[in-house]
């Protein structure tokens, strides 16, 4: 049955695109953090170990957020590492080193490189698709990746 929601389906195509590129970066800014929380070695282990593991539970709850978004505005989220590495802006790099400082601030500059996505399409879904709810969405989304950026600078100082 076709999603009858008040945008038009052009632009629906628009923020479904945008919103599975998003969805792929999320999904490798979480595995990134999984590994982070493996691998991760050094005198503050354990509390860095820990506090990962909150940054990736809460990565895994925003991607299904912006899968079951894409979903209610009639498209179809993408749903393979093949699919999520074609889209990403995000590097899968490997990271020399195994010290929490190496892992914080190579997950920090993906976080500010969603967060500056995250920005540009607020308006853009807004004003150029007329779809004032996904537009909320990833504003919420967008202070959600600040939160966790802030976190992870705090302990850069």
């Amino acid at each position: 049955m076709k999603t009858q929601i008040g945008i038009k389906p052009e632009n629906s195509v628009q923020v479904a695109d945008a919103l599975n590129k998003l969805l792929s970066d999320e999904h490798v800014l979480y595995i990134k953090t999984r590994n982070a929380h493996w691998n991760v070695e050094g005198p503050d282990f354990a509390s860095v170990h820990k506090f990962f593991e909150g940054q990736y539970a809460e990565l895994e709850e925003i991607i299904d957020q912006v899968a079951e978004r894409i979903r209610s505005i009639g498209h179809y989220a993408e749903g393979t590492m093949e699919d999520y590495l074609k889209l990403t802006q995000l590097s899968e790099k490997s990271i020399e080193g195994n010290d929490s400082l190496v892992y914080i601030k190579e997950l920090l500059n993906d976080h500010e490189s969603v967060i500056i996505e995250l920005r540009e399409n607020i308006t853009r879904f807004s004003d150029e698709f007329q779809d004032l709810g996904s537009s909320d969405f990833i504003t919420g989304l967008m202070e959600t990746h600040e939160k966790m950026a802030w976190m992870l600078r705090a302990h850069l100082k």
